[in-house]
């Protein structure tokens, strides 16, 4: 996958160049490019904002500098345009394993009261991370592009690790425990030290299936309960 982003604050994605990201992108599993939208401004002073016709309080960022961007970069990626909005569709994991099967995509970070208008013509998509104010585009970039460079294969290590976390099914994941057995009193729970795989299978489902209704139950109303999932919740239940 090749992904650029277009941003005021390229240094900013120097965050990509660590931990497991950062080990997959030095083994070439993917390319991220930063790409200042200040280098493509006409003028001397690099200015990319301007006052708002109307009026009103704050900066708008002028469509000269984003649509020569984006042309810039259209010519060696070819992906859809992402902006970076509040009137955008949620982001949700749903939305990162559909841009995970994407060859190519182009972030735009906006910054101050927004974009003008007209840059929506060279914008494929609108995407939200959720209903607060940030101070850029970037700060909602990041989290996004984590979560679907994390779903790519040979990201993770283990290809399974992604597809037993939370959300991938409406779900929460279940809880985890490691040494030692006994912390302060606080003991592991004794199906994970029984070494029978299906019995800690069997828990971990009720745990997610638990842990969401009581915690998450607009993820849980949504979740289809299959009739392993009702057998589970009945054999656990019944023993209270």
């Amino acid at each position: 996958m090749r992904i650029d982003i277009l941003t005021l604050f390229p240094e900013m994605f120097r965050i990509f160049d660590e931990s497991i990201i950062g080990r997959a992108k030095s083994k070439g599993l993917f390319e991220i490019n930063a790409v200042n939208i200040r280098d493509y401004t006409l003028d001397k002073h690099k200015s990319v904002d301007d006052a708002p016709y109307g009026g009103g309080s704050g900066m708008v960022m002028t469509p000269q500098p984003l649509f020569d961007s984006i042309a810039h970069v259209k010519t060696n990626n070819s992906g859809k345009v992402i902006f970076l909005g509040p009137k955008g569709r949620k982001f949700d994991q749903r939305l990162a394993e559909e841009l995970s099967k994407e060859e190519e995509l182009i972030f735009l970070c906006g910054h101050y009261e927004g974009i003008d208008e007209r840059a929506y013509s060279v914008i494929d998509m609108e995407v939200s991370i959720g209903d607060f104010i940030l101070t850029g585009g970037e700060m909602a970039a990041i989290p996004m592009i984590d979560s679907i460079l994390r779903l790519l294969p040979g990201v993770l290590g283990k290809d399974e690790s992604s597809q037993e976390e939370s959300f991938t099914e409406d779900l929460l994941e279940y809880p985890h425990y490691t040494r030692p057995e006994d912390f302060r009193g606080m003991k592991v729970p004794e199906i994970l030290l029984s070494g029978h795989h299906e019995n800690i299978r069997i828990w971990r489902r009720y745990m997610m299936l638990k842990a969401t209704r009581e915690k998450r139950p607009d993820l849980y109303r949504r979740h289809v309960l299959s009739k392993d999932d009702q057998k589970i919740i009945r054999k656990f239940e019944e023993q209270k």
